[in-house]
């Protein structure tokens, strides 16, 4: 049977029989996936009834606002309930948030503290149970229903975030909704940690958990935590936080209920829908503010986690009236067997984000900021995969997306008559991070990841430098932890922590902010390993604005088969606690070193042996050599940049013991730099013939658009392929292993062959 002909049967039905058909329909659907409608809407819904009631007619503003005042006094409340309470590291670390909702399921607000990101993942799921469980008679919604989930397939940014969500009534009526969020980490994912880059498809990724009720009046179902505790390494931390996310939800329940008996329902429900009209007309208006007009920016992610190949990321920023256009079509497309896949949602909610921090940071957190705002993206594309796609390492692109609206408003920003934030340049824009998993000295199993990711470098602003591992790009309220706790419950030891990096930093007339060495090591358990789960070892991740300098790359370094504790017992001055310093000089007898993308699958780690990352630094503003050299001097000084990269790239003429600066010397020796340039340089026309080729070079593992961004190149060599951008298929990729097996395989063929001719 042809669809038109189901077509032509269905126009034939009466209304009985197509309320009968569609009951049937209904109550037999086979699997409730993820809902394409829900998914791809990011906008907020028209008014209520009850909402233009109370509305139309004169609320009183000040009531709304003393409203207002005691809603974000209970978030802010929750919030330090749950990071006070929490079991898992992201809530120690302030990697959580608490939110309110409309009975609709708009965001209204969020706590002023915590993880800005989560301004826009819980209206998924909510619409989802009001759409879908509200009404089932096998589920429903009660006072004290209680709402579990972590899939960003039905909202979410990645798995290790789970939520608790509950409806609020009001004499019988739906009036609110309520959540709590954390990044709980550990989520019986391949890997231990809950951010395995191993994943090869979505069934790797531990938990899927769809919206599903787990509280029924307020107390936890015992069979379904069971469930879910039986599916993790660390059934406690499950526990614990299911109770710490439910009790932070019976709280700003309590706090509304005192908000509605002094103020009343009205003036409650009436708040929570300005909160969200306000933000909305005020970006509208901003937006009008500005040049119409487009600006293109790029970003390339050097590696799947897996192996290293460059994947483009296009982005482009139209203004036309009150109404702005992201534009991502001829990125990279997705990888069917790569965990680093993200879904639209989480993109938009983190592009939603960037503007909420970056370029609009006095507006309240909703999602309202991104209704004037549309995004086109190329379906099965890295940043908008199929539902069947891993996403586990979203991060990999998620972190870019924040730094993409801030590269392209900077040029708007730059001539707008009032900007609400400074010109800045990226911060640093990936999750350099240690996840850890395996036995601690407690013979608890366990796996979670550090708290590190938490210090990324600020890029410069237009008027001064960047600051140093200030806050993760995703939201400026979390903590880097205390490394003494860590050392109490796990077996993990810090022997360089938090060192700023010395010349790792985006370099310019101001320069960005710089991140941090880590140099740590297992002990006291003969069962534990490591994984990171970055990019950039190869190609810069945070770009430089306006003749600044972009952040280095960053490499993985270990130093392998040797116990670092003998070491300092017997030798101590041979270890070096500088990771420049050790990795150069190798003065440890017997040891393995090495350095590697930071893309590190899971890897056991004996005890003693020594693994190194380095947080990145943020992006620079200006050319070099308008930098003040005093200020170059502060960094000498400060131990932040050696007096060879003082002269060389700064040209700055100094004493090196008095850090006295030569003015006139460095004046001539600028100008001389200047005129160098000028012969350095060549006519435009003259660079793009010689500089732009029809495709990308044939042994560049390359994939995304080149120059039309219709057509998507995939792979190198004999085996790339073409694709069009409108009809995208998802890319599968060898296994490492496999490859080195064959690699190995012929390696040892080819040694026979010589002994059997020899």
């Amino acid at each position: 049977m042809t669809q038109q002909t189901i077509d032509i049967a269905a126009e034939s039905l009466s209304d009985d029989e197509r309320a009968l058909v569609d009951d049937f329909l209904r109550d037999n659907t086979l699997f409730l996936a993820p809902d394409r409608e829900i998914m791809r809407n990011h906008a907020h819904g028209p008014r209520s009834r009850d909402e233009e009631r109370v509305l139309s007619g004169e609320p009183d503003p000040h009531a709304l606002n003393l409203v207002r005042g005691r809603l974000y006094a209970a978030l802010d409340e929750t919030y330090d309930m749950v990071e006070q309470m929490g079991t898992a590291p992201g809530a120690k670390w302030g990697d959580l948030v608490t939110g309110i909702y409309t009975a609709r399921g708009d965001l209204s607000a969020i706590s002023p503290k915590g993880v800005v990101v989560f301004s826009g993942i819980c209206h998924y799921p909510i619409k989802f149970i009001a759409k879908y469980w509200a009404k089932d008679p096998t589920v429903g919604l009660s006072e004290g229903d209680g709402f579990i989930h972590n899939d960003s397939r039905y909202g979410n940014i990645h798995n290790t975030d789970q939520s608790m969500i509950m409806p609020v009534f009001h004499e019988g009526e739906l009036i609110c909704w309520v959540s709590s969020t954390i990044h709980e980490g550990e989520n019986g994912a391949c890997e231990p940690g809950g951010m395995p880059a191993a994943a090869e498809s979505k069934w790797d990724e531990g938990l899927k958990m769809s919206p599903f009720r787990i509280v029924e009046d307020f107390q936890i179902r015992r069979d379904l935590l069971t469930y879910l505790q039986n599916s993790v390494r660390d059934p406690k931390l499950q526990y614990e936080d299911i109770k710490v996310k439910l009790h932070a939800c019976v709280r700003l329940i309590e706090r509304i209920r005192a908000v509605i008996a002094k103020y009343g329902k009205d003036a409650f429900v009436g708040c929570l829908r300005k909160n969200i009209e306000d933000v909305d007309a005020e970006v509208r208006r901003r937006i009008r503010e500005m040049p119409d007009g487009t600006v293109r920016v790029q970003a390339f992610i050097d590696g799947t986690l897996r192996e290293n190949c460059l994947m483009k990321w296009n982005f482009s920023v139209t203004v036309k009236g009150e109404k702005m256009i992201l534009d991502c079509r001829g990125s990279c497309p997705e990888f069917t067997n790569r965990s680093i896949n993200t879904t639209l949602a989480s993109l938009k909610t983190c592009l939603a984000t960037s503007y909420l921090i970056y370029i609009w940071p006095d507006l309240p957190h909703n999602m309202a900021v991104f209704s004037p705002i549309e995004v086109l993206t190329d379906e099965n594309s890295l940043l908008d995969a199929s539902f069947d796609a891993p996403n586990a390492m979203s991060l990999t692109p998620l972190f870019k997306s924040f730094s993409m609206p801030i590269y392209a408003m900077a040029k708007f920003l730059y001539s707008a008559p009032k900007r609400y934030t400074s010109v800045y340049a990226s911060h640093f824009n990936q999750p350099f991070t240690f996840v850890y998993g395996g036995i601690t000295q407690h013979s608890e199993v366990t796996g979670n990841f550090c708290a590190d990711i938490n210090g990324n470098g600020g890029g410069a602003r237009f008027d001064r430098d960047g600051e140093h591992a200030v806050s993760p790009i995703f939201g400026y309220m979390c903590d880097t932890g205390e490394q003494e706790f860590n050392e109490e419950e796990l077996p993990v030891l810090r022997l360089v922590s938090q060192h700023l990096s010395k010349d790792r930093m985006g370099f310019g007339k101001y320069r960005g902010g710089l991140g941090y060495e880590q140099m740590i090591t297992a002990r006291d358990s003969d069962v534990w390993g490591f994984m990171t789960g970055g990019t950039g070892s190869f190609h810069p991740s945070a770009y430089g604005l306006f003749g600044g300098y972009g952040s280095p790359a960053y490499p993985l370094a270990k130093v392998k088969d040797v116990n670092v504790f003998d070491v300092l017992k017997s030798n101590p001055r041979q270890f070096r606690f500088d990771m420049v310093e050790l990795m150069n000089e190798q003065a440890l007898e017997g040891a393995t070193y090495g350095t590697y993308h930071m893309g590190m699958t899971f890897e056991p780690a004996a005890q003693g042996e020594v693994y190194m990352i380095c947080q990145g630094s943020g992006g620079g503003y200006g050319d070099v050599l308008e930098r003040d050299p005093e200020l170059v001097m502060k960094d000498v000084e400060e131990e932040l940049l050696s007096p060879d990269l003082a002269r060389e790239l700064y040209f700055v003429v100094f004493d090196e013991a008095t850090l006295i600066v030569d003015a006139a010397a460095t004046a001539a020796a600028r100008d001389a730099e200047r005129k160098a340039r000028l012969a350095r340089g060549r006519p435009y026309a003259e660079f793009v013939a010689d500089w732009c080729t029809a495709e990308p070079p044939e042994d560049l593992p390359y994939y995304g658009s080149w120059d039309d961004p219709k057509v998507i190149w995939a792979g190198q060599g004999e085996t790339r392929r073409q694709l069009d951008a409108d009809t995208l298929a998802g890319i599968m990729m060898p296994n490492p292993k496999d490859l080195r097996i064959a690699e190995l395989e012929a390696e040892i063929a080819e040694l026979k062959r010589r002994q059997a001719g020899a």
